[in-house]
């Protein structure tokens, strides 16, 4: 089975500068044009911009749980889950048969990194034309009680558990940046050249630096991946050149 797996970065489906504001049109967009691949293996994942990132960082979910902040993991997985719902409802309108799935039901972490996560649902799901739309979410950890597993953790484990053939990061940049530009290869011979930049919103997950550090986690796996701007995604899931960063 060939398998491609697509992100939607946060700051292309919600506005990261106001707590809880999507970008309707950018999902209708991006929904309309999954759709004429969506006979395809497929699975969709999206991070949770400005609907979670601030719920998470406001109760400081990041550093654990305890009697305080727990009411934050309800706050914080109900606007992630009422993004979701919200992008699944725009697929199938686009005639996507698609379905949400909550990493807070079935993934268990330890000290913020993956530890179990059932997927023999989603299998089944790709293989009966389902694609499964996932995303960055709060989840229960063995040591910390609860952590955030972001979009780009999710990309890593399902690239991997799956053997995807294609990756690819749909952001509101061109790719990794420079001050020459748009970097096009990124590998573990050259990463200690290259200096990352941050976005200046609120991100609990790592921002650019983050999401580069997972993929070449993934490139160790010996699967590449891609990150590119939205506008992009059309040439990306065409198979032509999307102009931005391949992660090595």
């Amino acid at each position: 089975m060939s398998l491609t797996i697509i992100k939607l970065g946060g700051s292309v489906i919600t506005n990261k500068q106001v707590a809880g504001e999507v970008n309707s049109a950018n999902i209708e967009r991006i929904a309309g044009i999954i759709s004429k691949y969506s006979k395809d293996p497929m699975i969709i994942i999206h991070g949770a911009g400005s609907c979670g990132h601030h719920e998470a960082k406001e109760f400081g979910l990041k550093d654990g749980i305890n009697k305080d902040n727990v009411i934050g993991v309800y706050k914080t997985h109900k606007v992630v889950s009422k993004l979701n719902d919200y992008i699944v409802s725009k697929l199938n309108n686009a005639g996507i048969c698609a379905i949400g799935v909550h990493p807070f039901d079935f993934l268990l972490s330890e000290n913020g990194r993956i530890k179990i996560f059932e997927i023999s649902h989603i299998k089944k799901m790709i293989e009966i034309g389902i694609i499964p739309v996932l995303h960055g979410d709060v989840v229960m950890d063995n040591q910390k009680g609860v952590s955030i597993i972001s979009g780009d953790q999710l990309v890593l484990w399902f690239a991997r558990e799956l053997k995807a053939n294609r990756v690819g990061l749909a952001t509101d940049v061109s790719g990794v940046l420079s001050v020459d530009g748009v970097i096009p290869k990124i590998n573990r011979d050259n990463i200690n050249q290259i200096k990352i930049g941050n976005s200046s919103n609120i991100d609990v997950t790592g921002g650019m630096a983050g999401k580069v550090n997972e993929l070449l986690g993934l490139s160790d796996s010996g699967i590449c991946s891609s990150i590119f701007h939205i506008d992009m995604l059309d040439r990306f899931l065409s198979n032509k050149d999307h102009k931005g960063t391949d992660v090595c």
